[in-house]
């Protein structure tokens, strides 16, 4: 396995052991074994803890750039684009990429200045979002619903059954088309 697969492996890792067993629990020496290697071996790839978590959210935000930046390239229709992009990627998320989510949590523990790439992602996906050709105030309620849901599907305190969650979703993805400029 090449360097950069055996670094996702890490951050998978320590992202796994953050959402099933807390923040406490993320050690060196825990996410070491959770990933298949030594210590050293952790420590050659990521020097401290500080840095590993770090590492965690910039991979997180490089990914949701992406990902929302292939959707909204797909997406034939010129105005809203972008803000279905956003929304599709934040409600379609496979499970795995889920677990990265706790890195969230993990910086807000260990620092929270580890948090600033995911507030220069927002800062850029707000601008993206009243720039997308719906009205601003109707393209930001519908990114915060879908932060709202994501947010709470993070933090386990989700009670909506998933066929409603699924007309949440549907509703939100029509405004998209519905509050043009």
């Amino acid at each position: 396995m090449d360097s950069k697969n055996k670094k996702i492996v890490i951050l998978e890792a320590a992202s796994k052991i953050v959402a099933e067993k807390g923040i406490f629990s993320l050690t060196l020496e825990a996410i070491a074994k959770e990933a298949g290697i030594s210590k050293g071996g952790l420590l050659y790839h990521y020097q401290s803890k500080e840095q590993l978590v770090e590492k965690m959210v910039e991979h997180l935000a490089v990914n949701y750039r992406e990902k929302i930046a292939t959707n909204a390239e797909a997406d034939l229709e010129e105005k809203g684009k972008w803000t279905r992009a956003y929304l599709d990627v934040t409600f379609k998320q496979p499970h795995q990429q889920a677990d990265m989510h706790a890195s969230l949590l993990a910086a807000k523990a260990v620092n929270p200045q580890l948090l600033d790439p995911i507030h220069t992602a927002y800062a850029e996906w707000q601008q993206a979002i009243e720039n997308d050709g719906l009205d601003p105030i109707h393209a930001t309620i519908i990114r915060l619903a879908t932060d709202g849901i994501w947010l709470a599907d993070l933090f386990g305190i989700d009670p909506i059954d998933p066929d409603s969650k699924e007309k949440i979703y549907e509703t939100l993805r029509e405004w998209t088309k519905e509050y043009s400029v």
